[in-house]
C-alpha cells in the first residue's frame, strides 16, 4: 500500500509553486520522487526555491516563469514542459489571490480581476495541461478550491467564495467531460490555513479568534495541505474524481 503514495517517474507541475500551500504542495510531491516543476510570475523567486526543494530532497526540479492570467503564457508554459520532460502527469493549480470588501461597495475591476485569476486562470491551465494529459491516455489535475466556495461568512469574502464556487464546479464538470481519458481533476479545499502572507496579513487575536472555530482549536498547515496534494497526485487516489477535499480542521461538518 505504501508503494501506491509514490510518484517516482511522475513529471508534475505547480503553478503558484513558490510560497505558502504552493511550495508546501512541491516539497511533498518532490519527496514522493516526482520531477517537479514549479511555476509562477517571479522566475527567480521560483528558481531559488526549484533549487532548494532539489537540495533537501534530492528530486529532479525545474522553475518556468507564467503569467497566470494570460493565455498564451500559460499555453507555452505546457508546450515548453511537454517538449523538455516528455511528459505531464500531474497539474496542480495552487495559484490564487483574494481581495476584500463590502458588497455594497465592491469594485467591479477587482471582482474581475479576482476572477481573472481564480477562475480564468485555472481553466486555461486545465485546458492546455489536458491537450498533453489526453494525447497520453491518463492524468491527474488538483484544482485549489476552499471552504468558502460551499460555506459563506461575512468579512467581505463575496468575490472569493464565488471565484471558488466557480472553480468546484469547472472541477466536477471537467472530470465529467475527460473521464473517457483516464484523466482524474480533483480539488484541495482547506479553510484558513497559516501560512507566511496569513501571519503578515492577519492580526495575532484575529488567528487566535479563527484557531478557536476549528474542532481541533487551531488552523491548518502548509504541510498538511500538501499531504492532501499528493493523495491526489497519487495511485491512491485513481478511482476518486470530481470531489472536492476539504482539509479543513472538521469546519463544513459542523458549519
Amino acid at each position: 500500500m505504501t508503494d501506491k503514495f509514490r510518484l517516482d517517474n511522475k513529471v508534475a507541475v505547480v503553478i503558484g509553486g513558490a510560497g505558502g500551500i504552493g511550495e508546501a504542495c512541491s516539497v511533498g510531491l518532490a519527496q514522493q520522487g516526482a520531477t517537479t516543476i514549479i511555476a509562477s510570475r517571479n522566475l527567480e523567486k521560483v528558481q531559488a526555491v526549484a533549487d532548494d526543494i532539489a537540495s533537501k530532497t534530492g528530486a529532479t526540479t525545474g522553475a518556468f516563469q507564467v503569467d497566470a492570467t494570460d493565455e498564451a503564457s500559460v499555453t507555452k508554459l505546457a508546450a515548453d514542459i511537454a517538449e523538455k520532460y516528455g511528459k505531464i502527469d500531474i497539474l496542480v493549480n495552487t495559484h490564487g489571490m483574494n481581495k476584500k470588501g463590502s458588497p455594497l461597495e465592491f469594485d467591479m475591476n477587482d471582482w474581475d480581476h479576482l476572477f481573472a485569476v481564480n477562475v480564468k486562470g485555472v481553466m486555461m491551465a486545465c485546458r492546455a495541461f489536458a491537450k498533453f494529459m489526453i494525447k497520453q491516455g491518463k492524468g491527474k489535475i488538483i484544482n485549489m478550491s476552499s471552504v468558502r466556495g460551499i460555506r459563506g461568512t461575512g468579512g467581505g469574502n463575496v468575490a472569493y467564495g464565488a471565484t471558488k464556487g466557480a472553480v468546484d464546479m469547472i472541477t466536477r464538470m471537467l472530470a465529467a467531460e475527460w473521464a473517457p481519458y483516464n484523466i482524474n481533476v480533483n480539488a484541495m479545499a482547506p479553510s484558513l490555513v497559516l501560512t507566511d502572507t496569513i501571519k503578515k496579513a492577519v492580526a495575532p487575536d484575529r488567528l487566535e479568534m479563527l484557531a478557536k472555530s476549528s474542532l481541533f482549536k487551531r488552523l491548518g498547515t502548509p504541510e498538511e495541505m500538501a499531504g492532501a496534494c499528493v493523495f491526489l497526485a497519487s495511485e491512491a487516489s485513481d478511482f476518486m474524481t470530481g470531489q472536492i477535499l476539504y482539509v479543513d480542521g472538521g469546519l463544513t461538518a459542523v458549519g
